[in-house]
């Protein structure tokens, strides 16, 4: 057995890559300078790396620098880009559609919106995490300002149909924003392309530090504006005040920049290493895989084992294996993961998920051990349940009336 714990929750955050480390270091003591101070080399330098950075996060998704606003991380940008919306295009409409599944950030957003006087629809997903287009495009309505829709689910890696959603908002006259938290840096995410007028991410999901992300916003066709969340000093071309986190902006451009360069041959190998430990886990009865396998990230898997609780599971390994059952962001809560309710699944199969993510620093010998050790783990906990038992003798548990005491 190894000593090294195995790292299986890149969804929640992926490790710092030692390049990035290396390309902040010196913004930390050597060149302290705050990017605002224009009237001394230590400004200068600050701004000039700034400037880099922001070109190499927009080379990594294909759009001008100056539509890049920097920010703390996705929540944030979530914020920005939904509240900044509302209130810019208000006169034109209150209505924001959703989608149920979408990350606690966009919910608790819209949920906040609807109390200031928004109205919102939240889209049903299909069994297999995708939303329904015509569901989409029946929700539209003349007072419609924006739809949100992530690009790619945090807890099952599921894709939605982006290019499609694209084409029916340009149509429609609609702002299109996605959180693209899970995708940027993983597969090739091109906004402006897709038809996405807003797009939320963060460095600390591609290898990047904690703390700093970024907010795409178009510049023409359309020319989108978002009212500023943090008034102070008019940073970020006046959408978000507050003075650069100069070390985590250097970080954040050059693990743009190394996604750019090895999101293929990461993306190549990590498939296989996830479908060899899907394969593995699958060896198991009783096992389903959660969301569409020909459209998900590929170093995610969700799989729920029948009649075994999620959590109690994770306690026969959790010294050695780091993953998270449901949602990471949600953990503390013991109800089952409402990404996987929407989806259809039953509190049984959703509490018997565990989500599976694999990165740049996981290896095949990661892999092996994580099938012996959730295998071992599935087995012990089946020994020990009278619901397994009387599934193997053939009992109907869907017929079974449990009494309440």
């Amino acid at each position: 057995m190894s000593k090294r714990m195995i790292y299986l929750d890149n969804n929640a955050t992926t490790p710092c890559d030692p390049r990035v480390v290396e390309a902040m270091l010196p913004y930390f003591y050597e060149n302290p300078g705050n990017a605002a101070s224009r009237s001394h080399p230590f400004g200068w330098v600050a701004e000039e790396a700034v400037d880099y950075a922001r070109e190499q996060v927009a080379q990594l998704i294909h759009v001008d620098p100056k539509e890049v606003i920097f920010t703390s991380g996705a929540t944030e940008g979530d914020n920005l880009a939904i509240k900044g919306v509302y209130e810019m295009y208000k006169r034109k409409g209150n209505h924001i559609i959703t989608v149920r599944t979408e990350h606690k950030a966009v919910l608790d957003t819209c949920d906040h919106l609807e109390k200031m006087g928004a109205e919102i629809t939240y889209l049903d997903v299909q069994n297999d995490g995708r939303i329904n287009l015509a569901d989409l495009e029946a929700a539209i309505k003349p007072t419609t300002i924006l739809v949100s829709v992530m690009w790619a689910n945090n807890e099952t890696g599921v894709i939605q149909p982006m290019t499609e959603i694209g084409e029916i908002c340009n149509r429609k006259g609609v702002l299109f924003f996605s959180d693209a938290t899970q995708a940027v840096g993983k597969i090739p995410v091109d906004p402006k392309a897709t038809g996405v007028h807003l797009m939320a991410f963060t460095a600390h999901k591609m290898y990047g530090p904690k703390g700093v992300g970024a907010l795409y916003v178009s510049r023409k066709n359309p020319r989108v504006k978002v009212t500023a969340q943090i008034d102070g000093g008019g940073h970020e071309r006046g959408m978000r005040s507050g003075t650069l986190n100069v070390p985590g902006i250097v970080g954040f451009g050059k693990a743009a920049e190394l996604a750019r360069l090895e999101m293929a041959q990461d993306a190549e190998r990590l498939s296989k290493l996830r479908d060899r430990l899907q394969e593995g886990l699958m060896a198991l009865e009783e096992t389903v895989v959660n969301g569409n396998e020909a459209y998900r990230m590929p170093h995610v898997a969700n799989i729920s084992f029948k009649h075994v609780e999620g959590e109690g599971l994770m306690m026969t390994f959790n010294q050695t294996i780091a993953l998270s059952s449901g949602s990471a962001c949600t953990s503390a809560s013991l109800e089952p993961s409402y990404v996987l309710v929407a989806m259809g699944l039953g509190d049984d199969l959703a509490h018997s998920s565990l989500r599976l993510s694999l990165g740049r620093f996981s290896t095949p010998e990661d892999v092996e051990e994580a099938i012996t050790l959730i295998s071992n783990g599935v087995n012990h906990m089946r020994e020990l349940s009278p619901i397994w038992e009387m599934y193997k003798e053939g009992v109907d548990l869907s017929k079974i009336e449990w009494s309440e005491h």
